[in-house]
């Protein structure tokens, strides 16, 4: 590499650059930042190779000791290295053989009915009574079940974004930098006007002010953090005492996303609905940047396999289905 060019500079061009396409690439820019702390803190010269890159992955912050997050981690490296390929033709290009492909999705925890209605209880709960704070938890965690938000999503509203006369919700360039609307039903947009009412007696409101505020101190009003919410979700979690059905360590606010998904296809299943052409009006409300990505539920999660067998077999014992 080109002493007089810094990596890091070299990482603000390409993520510029990828940007300029409509990329947002919060977590590989995070990675990206996070080598290039690496490479300077061990003086590192010449052309990068997969041996330094290999290294780095095995340093994650949580020192999991895990061959997969390793693989992630060095998925990550990958297109900046064939980047730079362009400046510092030596730069090596790490593949699979390293650490192996990076593990597929797994089954998420899909969340019973009587679970969400515990954890939206359980925030009610929270401390101090009366506040904004229980009211303000109960009703992301709410929104996030009744909806499917992603958490970013849910968290990045801006009041202006709920339209509670039309029952619509705005989310503005998401993940894959596209905006949608969103229908809601009756008792989400009910549920939205009581928050409101309340928030609107402790912090002073624009269209701007965020939906979701913090509660607290020199944080009331200020936007609600992500790891903030997470650390309250995993008390709760934690204290009700769930039994985790999916395959992660432990159910996740992610997963209410992905029992919104799951309940709605099992709905359209019980009731007769073309799932085939439901399809892409749920992989649109869910803003997935392909349709397949929402077909996976139907092989990846063991309540839509169960059922999907079953509709299976009472179509092989139908007249008119005999061999061929």
């Amino acid at each position: 590499m080109n002493a007089r060019i810094s990596l890091q500079a070299r990482v603000d061009d390409y993520l510029a650059e990828r940007r300029r396409l409509g990329f947002e690439l919060g977590k590989m820019g995070l990675a990206l930042a996070s080598f290039a702390r690496y490479v300077a803190g061990i003086r590192h010269r010449g052309s990068l190779t997969v041996d330094l890159m290999a290294e780095w992955a095995r340093h994650d912050k949580w020192n999991r000791g895990n061959p997969h997050t390793w693989a992630r981690r060095l998925k990550l490296l990958r297109p900046f290295a064939r980047y730079l390929r362009q400046f510092d033709p030596l730069t090596e290009v790490p593949d699979e053989s390293i650490f192996g492909a990076v593990p597929g999705r797994v089954a998420p925890h899909i969340y019973r009915e009587e679970e969400i209605v515990d954890l939206l209880a359980a925030a009610r709960e929270l401390r101090p009574h009366g506040s904004l704070r229980p009211a303000t938890f109960e009703m992301l965690f709410g929104l996030i079940a009744s909806t499917g938000l992603r958490i970013s999503e849910a968290l990045d509203l801006l009041d202006a974004d709920v339209d509670l006369k039309f029952a619509m919700l705005t989310i503005r360039r998401t993940k894959f930098s596209k905006s949608r609307q969103l229908p809601l039903h009756q008792s989400t947009v009910d549920a939205l006007e009581r928050y409101r009412r309340l928030r609107r007696m402790q912090v002073r409101t624009t269209p701007e002010t965020p939906f979701f505020v913090g509660t607290r101190g020199r944080r009331l009003g200020e936007p609600l953090g992500n790891r903030q919410v997470h650390r309250v979700f995993n008390e709760l979690r934690d204290r009700l005492g769930w039994v985790n059905r999916g395959a992660h360590d432990k159910p996740r606010i992610h997963d209410l996303r992905h029992s919104f998904a799951v309940r709605r296809v099992m709905l359209w299943h019980t009731q007769g609905t073309d799932v085939d052409q439901a399809m892409l009006s749920l992989s649109t409300y869910l803003g997935h940047a392909k349709v397949s990505n929402t077909y996976w539920y139907l092989t990846g999660v063991p309540e839509l396999m169960a059922l999907a067998g079953g509709l299976f077999e009472r179509f092989a014992k139908s007249p008119g289905t005999g061999d061929e």
